[in-house]
């Protein structure tokens, strides 16, 4: 059977202008700031106009932990975004922008796929509106005025071996994890070492995520701390002066990004930081702004429920004063089969046994979500090559887990493919059932935060940290950030962190490497495992794949 590719089915895309979006949403042409025909940002003067409107529903949509075989959360969001559209509602979709890094690394696009997407795609996979660089050089703005202020005398006493902010690249590339910087005499400053993080880990990323304002933008640059004294008293982006530049930098990233599915159905796209080493989520202010635009907004939370989820309820929410109101669970037979011991290369026979065995990861990720309040809806990505007993296998389970099972063909069919799933969500979000509360309270020691997590949805026996990271951890209390959140950066594959130990895996400690103050962001994160900020390339990254054919199009990403 001939698949049509995702690109090959965007480029076949009849999108509509982008004020007919807007349109559809009430927002005037005059407050969109059009990117070419097919994409802009919506206006912050457009965005103060509407907050006294009430929200519309809220539904997440999340995932089992991800495997080689693919879940299809993006897929599923779209498709559900269409759905809901197809049988009457008002519905609009919110996902985060795809970094450069993964693109030509693993993965190959992040716009959804099949008949499920949102286009442009390859705008979206690539420069896009240029938020990406401008989140990049804001923040390496704030590292060159570091290192200018030490050469300039150092007014501020920063103390060189404590600089903390490192500098980034919306790239992966590993030999940038650990440099020193400053080589070459005098007229070059004083050698450090530090490193590079990807951009979509930078605390510039998760603040412009955050923020609800312009204001609130400069006000959250200007707390970062950069570095510490001899003295151990902390230097802030505002000491340096930097955070009025940094927001000018920002400001025109800081509007929502609105482009449309291959269905016309508006979406918004803005913001991208990684769930395994940031929180994960798209941007407050596009969420908050399709939640007075729309009557439902279809979200996502990067990689598995054990950490896009759970960072979206707990952080997300938490500072944006919003919660969901229906939870969609993404989960493939292939994935199960994965789950239960079964190789990629043989995923194409059937196994029911397998299926049965890798349930227990999905059952886990399904007791976690009610945890949070929120009633849980099972989406069955389907794929080809499944068989009716597979699926019958996975809704049993589902069954005996207190929730329900919806199977959606929405990568083959467009939203005729998951209009059951959205009749479902839309009854369970209007039922107002959901009665969403965090996991923890603002109130807890950090550490004690950290052990919440881990042992409630990681369900590991112990966290294990040395004395180094404790005391750390109680500094900053007593100078006043205990009440923030904690960001864990774990790995994507398992509740565990050893990456290789899939299903619903018990006896386990978590082990913590690190810890660092994102002070404006407003979290603490907690390194865990092996877990890098800096990812590398895999073996045969997609960009090997990835060019333009005769005709001056882009083939290879996916």
């Amino acid at each position: 059977m001939t698949v049509t590719s995702d690109i090959e089915i965007a480029r076949d895309a009849k999108k509509k202008p982008i004020q007919d979006i807007g349109a559809v949403l009430g927002i005037p042409p005059e407050d969109l700031v059009p990117y070419g025909h097919d994409k802009a940002k919506v206006a912050q003067h457009f965005i103060d106009g509407v907050q006294d409107r009430p929200n519309g529903k809220l539904i997440l949509v999340t995932a089992i932990n991800p495997t080689p075989a693919g879940e299809g959360k993006t897929t599923t969001t779209v498709g559900l975004g269409d759905g809901l559209n197809r049988i009457g509602k008002k519905a609009a979709i919110c996902i985060r922008e795809a970094s450069l890094g993964p693109c030509f690394g693993m993965k190959g696009g992040a716009a959804g796929g099949g008949y499920a997407q949102v286009v442009p795609m390859e705008d979206m996979n690539l420069h896009f509106t240029g938020d990406f660089h401008a989140i990049t050089a804001a923040h390496n703005l704030l590292s060159a005025m570091i290192d200018n202020h030490i050469y300039w005398g150092n007014e501020l006493d920063i103390d060189q071996r404590r600089v903390v902010w490192r500098r980034v690249m919306d790239m992966n590339d590993r030999a940038l994890r650990d440099v020193v910087t400053s080589l070459g005499g005098v007229s070059n400053g004083f050698p450090r070492q530090t490193g590079f993080d990807i951009t979509v880990a930078s605390e510039v990323m998760a603040i412009l995520c955050l923020a609800t304002s312009l204001s609130d933008l400069q006000d959250r640059l200007g707390a970062i701390i950069v570095a510490y004294r001899r003295d151990r008293t902390p230097v802030y982006a505002r000491d340096l002066k930097a955070d009025g530049a940094m927001t000018v930098l920002l400001k025109d990233a800081m509007q929502p990004n609105l482009v449309q599915t291959l269905e016309n159905n508006p979406a918004f796209v803005h913001g991208g930081p990684f769930a395994n080493i940031a929180h994960g989520c798209n941007s407050v202010i596009a969420t908050t702004t399709a939640l007075k635009c729309a009557d439902y907004v279809v979200t996502e939370a990067g990689f598995g429920a054990d950490l896009g989820a759970e960072k979206f309820m707990n952080i997300k929410c938490r500072k944006a004063g919003i919660a969901p109101d229906c939870v969609v669970l993404v989960a493939t037979v292939r994935a199960m089969k994965m789950n239960g011991g079964v190789a990629k290369g043989d995923l194409g026979a059937e196994n029911v046994e397998a299926v049965k065995k890798g349930c227990p990861n999905l059952g886990r990720h399904i007791a976690n979500i009610k945890m949070f309040g929120v009633p849980v809806v099972v989406a069955i990505n389907h794929f080809l090559g499944d068989t009716e007993a597979e699926i019958a296998a996975v809704k049993g389970y589902v069954k005996e887990q207190g929730s329900e099972a919806i199977l959606c063909r929405h990568w083959a069919e467009g939203s005729a493919g998951i209009e059951d799933l959205a009749r479902r969500v839309a009854e369970v979000a209007d039922a107002g059932k959901a009665q969403f509360a965090p996991l923890y309270r603002d109130d807890m020691p950090l550490f004690d935060k950290i052990e919440r997590i881990a042992k409630r949805i990681y369900r590991a026996d112990d966290v294990m940290a040395d004395k180094k990271v404790r005391d750390q951890l109680h500094e900053w209390e007593k100078a006043g950030y205990g009440h923030l959140p904690v960001c864990m950066a774990k790995t994507q594959y398992s509740f565990s962190t050893d990456p290789n130990l899939r299903g619903a895996p018990t006896g386990h400690n978590l082990p913590i490497r690190e810890v660092r103050l994102s002070a404006g962001a407003g979290f603490v994160v907690v390194i865990c495992g092996e877990i890098m900020t800096m990812p590398g390339l895999p073996r045969v990254p997609s960009a090997e794949a990835i060019m333009l054919n005769e005709a001056g199009q882009i083939e290879g990403l996916f």
